[in-house]
């Protein structure tokens, strides 16, 4: 589990960042980020 600041939330369209919201996260990978090794290689 990640801390988590208090943060204001802001609607980007109809996602909601920040707040309570759950994390977004874009990325270009195609492998699992959880898996650093093979994320980063």
């Amino acid at each position: 589990m990640y801390m988590r600041r208090k943060t204001r939330s802001v609607k980007v369209g109809n996602l909601e960042i920040g707040g309570d919201a759950p994390i977004s996260v874009q990325s270009m990978t195609n492998t699992d980020t959880k898996n650093i090794s093979d994320t980063v290689s």
